[in-house]
């Protein structure tokens, strides 16, 4: 396995994920306008603020798969399994660079 192409790869995606969960949080927690005199506007924003949330709770998890991955490179264990120890095919971990558990353990 490549592991240079593979961190360069984790970093980029990274710094993808950080950028967009500013965006998300700038939203969220930054709106330049107040919330509308119209409740079913009100409805509208407060479904589309739920929405970006869960963007943003999402985003957070997987930068913090990918960190755990980049350690893991680190570390020289990052083909292993955190569950079971055993090796992750080269298949999965080329599909899903950040995951930790082979194919049987993330059933």
């Amino acid at each position: 396995m490549d592991f240079d192409k593979i961190k360069a790869e984790l970093l980029e995606r990274k710094a993808e994920l950080e950028s967009r969960l500013e965006r998300t949080h700038k939203h969220i927690y930054q709106k330049e306008e107040p919330v509308s005199a119209n409740f079913s506007e009100q409805v509208k924003q407060t479904e589309n603020d739920a929405i970006v949330k869960a963007l943003e709770a999402d985003g957070i998890e997987e930068i913090a798969q990918v960190t755990s991955a980049l350690n893991r490179i680190e570390e020289g264990n990052y083909e292993l399994c955190v569950a079971c120890g055993a090796k992750i095919s080269e298949e999965r971990l080329e599909a899903i660079p950040y995951t930790d558990r082979c194919i049987d353990c993330a059933e």
